[in-house]
């Protein structure tokens, strides 16, 4: 299976038993707000289809394949769409930095099939969605992306670039990205060094992996959720008890409901396209925040070409863009694509992006 931004920092599952009634004044905080104007996301479809209804029509894909869209409506000129890693989803993956989303306008959410999958049908959902949103709105949208997310992202950003037609967006935010299979394991590679490297090698064949391969990986990725269990503390801090069961249970749910066809066709989706390279052309002139967290090396290769590409002053596609390392000056290191227990680390910096943002109708005005 693919970069997943579980990071072993990011191990829930022994978190959430016997955690006790212990409720801090942030997640306090954070709570009130959230019981005021709950987080309800709901299905949205675009007015128009028309780029999916295109590749669904090529037979290169079929509905199965589709991606759920959930919308969070808020006031605001910039809206953002979150596409996450392989788990958990995009709702779950930015729990805790969705009140920082909402403050600039509506958040979308993809949340990707169980039982299939295709990068060009995302990539066309992707821009019926911001087309749709480009008529709604003041401005387009942030396309935040985590992970194997941003794979995703690129994917789509290249296809329509190099069809002349590039995706009309107010920005872009990377966290973690994964590109390619070669940001996780070097070509070549005989035995994997990582947890997630052992089960990602299963999905690499061609064919299709076994019952068995699924079942393995399913229980790999729940033991690098457990080798986050130090860190029981820090999510007590973070969450109410109420709060982390609920997070728990739709993390297991993601790692369960995948089935190994789903699981392959992501992998597939991260060979295909080629590794981004120094030498890339605009993917877009938009404004663009990559962030690397101070501790990858759990996930990403010490030569994964994505990162050699991207962690760059200028990143390689992205001539408005600048790269950042996130750290943590007391306590355990940042690891990859940690926005549950580095929360607070991650936010300066996407705040301080949004807030350099100008509205398109802004703009014209000028």
């Amino acid at each position: 299976m693919p970069a997943l931004n579980l990071a072993p920092a990011l191990s829930l599952l022994l978190a959430f038993r016997d955690t006790p009634p212990v409720q801090p004044l942030r997640a306090w905080w954070r709570q009130a707000g959230r019981n005021l104007r709950p987080a309800r996301p709901r299905a949205y479809a675009p007015r128009r289809t028309n780029a999916q209804d295109a590749v669904i029509a090529s037979g290169r894909a079929g509905w199965e394949q589709r991606a759920t869209v959930l919308h969070e409506p808020r006031r605001g000129p910039v809206p953002t769409i979150v596409l996450g890693g392989f788990v958990p989803d995009s709702t779950e993956q930015v729990f805790l930095l969705r009140g920082q989303l909402v403050r600039h306008g509506s958040v979308y959410y993809f949340n990707y099939p169980r039982h299939g999958f295709s990068a060009e049908l995302i990539a066309a959902q992707l821009a019926d969605l911001i087309a749709d949103l480009n008529a709604r709105h003041a401005g387009p949208p942030v396309l935040f992306a985590v992970s194997f997310g941003a794979a995703l992202v690129i994917d789509a950003l290249r296809r329509h670039r190099d069809a002349g037609r590039p995706l009309d967006v107010a920005g872009v935010v990377l966290v973690s990205p994964v590109i390619t299979a070669a940001d996780i394991i070097a070509p070549g590679t005989a035995k994997p060094s990582t947890l997630l490297g052992r089960a990602l090698q299963a999905f690499l064949r061609p064919d299709e992996p076994s019952a068995a391969e699924v079942e393995k990986a399913r229980n790999l990725f729940l033991r690098m959720f457990d080798a986050g269990a130090q860190n029981k503390a820090a999510l007590i801090a973070l969450m109410s008890a109420g709060e982390l069961r609920r997070l728990h249970t739709r993390v297991k749910a993601a790692i369960r409901d995948i089935d190994g066809r789903g699981a392959h066709e992501r992998v597939r989706a991260m060979l295909e396209p080629p590794p981004l390279t120094t030498d890339e052309t605009a993917l877009t002139t938009a404004p663009t925040l990559v962030l690397y967290a101070e501790r990858e090396d759990a996930v990403l290769d010490a030569r994964a070409p994505s990162r050699l590409a991207l962690d760059r002053p200028c990143p390689a596609g992205f001539p408005a863009g600048i790269t950042l390392t996130i750290t943590q000056t007391a306590g355990p290191a940042v690891q990859h694509a940690s926005l549950i227990f580095h929360a607070a680390n991650f936010l300066p910096p996407i705040t301080a992006f949004y807030q350099r943002l100008k509205p398109r109708k802004f703009l014209q005005a000028a």
